[in-house]
């Protein structure tokens, strides 16, 4: 019961806070359009300074794991072979074929990943899933973009966005690098500036969290549930298992281990359903991709968090 006790200690808060955003949206105490500027103002402001921060106040070398990185990119490329492969199998329709693909190997880093992170692991883990997300970023975006684009190739549709600008231009990319090239040349940080940072950063968690229950609907679950599900189990179980399968034979261990296998288990990130209805993806099957993998990553997390405190992860 202690066990079960101090895991709930870690999952619940997170999602607490992520109710609350829905109770204030039902309150209409935010509106939608509160939302999609909270939604920017946490992407490109809060994120990326909380982002640049951690990681440029850390000890690089100390908090750096290449194996780490080389790893939770690897489970990224196979959840996109593996999901691209099985839907081409099944022949399905490009748009409904981008949405599944996507939606089950890209989580939600940002805003889940790095606080389940927090709560399991502290200020240091914080740290640590920063620089990995740092890393990962741009393979899922790059990843993504190819699984909405690939089905549709040669029909004739418009051509691909430009993936070297996208990638050099996103805030979070910017904020891990130079995040990271502070940290390397240990260059310091003024204290008032370092004081600022501090009272800012904190605003990006939570805030991220009450978008995602601002933005949380029942009526996104219209598209086909039962793909909708399989994607989720992909995401949520075979993603992390698949984690565990390839970071501990390349020696990752401890709590490096323990984040690489929280972030693959991250649910399926909100912009997923943007990138849908942007792409010519299915857009209701993304959603309810991202509102059920939501849902669900609440018991998952529960799960692994209790096997890692079985096995000396936690």
């Amino acid at each position: 019961m202690q066990l079960f006790i101090e895991t709930i200690i870690i999952v619940l808060p997170i999602f607490l806070v992520i109710g609350l955003g829905t109770l204030l949206k039902q309150f209409k105490l935010i509106d939608e359009p509160f939302l999609q500027q909270t939604n920017r103002l946490v992407y490109v402001v809060f994120l990326p300074l909380l982002l640049f921060y951690k990681i440029g106040t850390a000890d690089f070398s100390n908090f750096f794991n290449g194996s780490l990185v080389i790893g939770s990119s690897l489970v990224i490329v196979l959840g996109f072979i593996l999901t691209y492969f099985y839907t081409g199998w099944r022949q399905y329709p490009a748009p409904l074929r981008g949405s599944f693909c996507q939606g089950a190997f890209r989580g939600n880093l940002a805003y889940i990943g790095l606080a389940i992170c927090l709560n399991a692991y502290g200020e240091d883990g914080l740290t640590k899933a920063g620089i990995l997300m740092g890393f990962l970023v741009p393979v899922l975006n790059l990843f993504a973009i190819l699984a909405l684009l690939l089905p549709h190739h040669g029909r004739g549709e418009e051509k691909s966005p430009n993936l070297i600008v996208q990638t050099i231009l996103n805030p979070l990319i910017i904020a891990s690098f130079l995040g990271v090239i502070w940290s390397y040349w240990s260059l310091p940080i003024p204290l008032i500036i370092d004081r600022s940072l501090n009272i800012t950063t904190g605003l990006a968690l939570p805030l991220a969290l009450l978008a995602i229950g601002g933005g949380f609907s029942f009526e996104r679950l219209k598209g086909d549930l039962k793909l909708a599900g399989l994607a989720t189990t992909i995401k949520l179980v075979l993603l992390p298992l698949l984690a565990s399968l390839l970071l501990i034979p390349m020696g990752v261990t401890g709590s490096d281990l323990g984040i690489g296998i929280l972030i693959a288990a991250t649910p399926a990130a909100t912009a997923t359903y943007i990138m849908a209805q942007q792409m010519k993806g299915d857009a209701e099957l993304a959603g309810s991709i991202v509102m059920l993998s939501t849902l669900a990553s609440a018991f998952s997390y529960t799960i692994i968090l209790l096997l890692f405190k079985s096995t000396g992860l936690l």
